[in-house]
């Protein structure tokens, strides 16, 4: 029972990790990948789908993405929603495929994807350290109602912080990993 409390902090530390990556998916790189593209809404017949459940994303070179969508009707609206996201990329419609040219990027655009890869780590940390102290509070709660006791309490927050710890390793290694691959040539 006592557990409890760090169970749960463990679990949406984990979770704040995980969105943090896959938000990084989406953070352009030199190469092209199809996680640029697949969270783009589309308005289909007046409903915001993803694009991934409109279309097939290959990606037949290093720095090309092809999108060709199962109804043909669909190609001015996928256009325009790729002009209208931020990606920064403009398509090319040539009769039953989008392609998407990835330029290199300037390393003013580099400076700028770091930045970001740095906002959302410690996004990302914050959720962490938003975890341990509501694990924190209901540790302490269960030490005031007398169903632990202080040593008990004491144990239980060194556990917690050392969870809190383990996340926010895991938080600076993924965005070290992410920031060397933007700033890779």
């Amino acid at each position: 029972m006592s557990s409890e409390p760090i169970q749960s902090a463990d679990q949406k530390m984990a979770r704040a990790v995980e969105a943090m990556e896959r938000d990084f998916q989406a953070i352009r790189t030199g190469r092209a990948s199809t996680a640029l593209v697949e969270r783009i809404h589309v308005d289909y017949y007046g409903t915001q789908t993803p694009l991934n459940q409109l279309a097939g994303i290959s990606i037949p070179e290093a720095h090309q993405i092809v999108i060709q969508p199962w109804d043909r009707g669909v190609l001015s609206a996928i256009e325009r929603a790729i002009t209208k996201s931020d990606i920064g990329l403009m398509p090319n419609v040539d009769g039953t495929v989008v392609r998407l040219n990835i330029p290199q990027l300037t390393e003013e655009r580099r400076r700028d994807l770091v930045r970001v890869v740095h906002k959302r780590m410690e996004e990302a940390k914050v959720e962490v350290r938003n975890a341990r102290r509501d694990a924190a509070d209901a540790l302490k709660k269960l030490a005031r109602d007398g169903e632990v006791g202080a040593d008990e309490e004491h144990r239980l927050l060194d556990t917690l912080q050392k969870t809190t710890d383990r996340h926010i390793a895991d938080v600076d290694r993924v965005g070290a990993a992410k920031e060397q691959e933007v700033l890779e040539v």
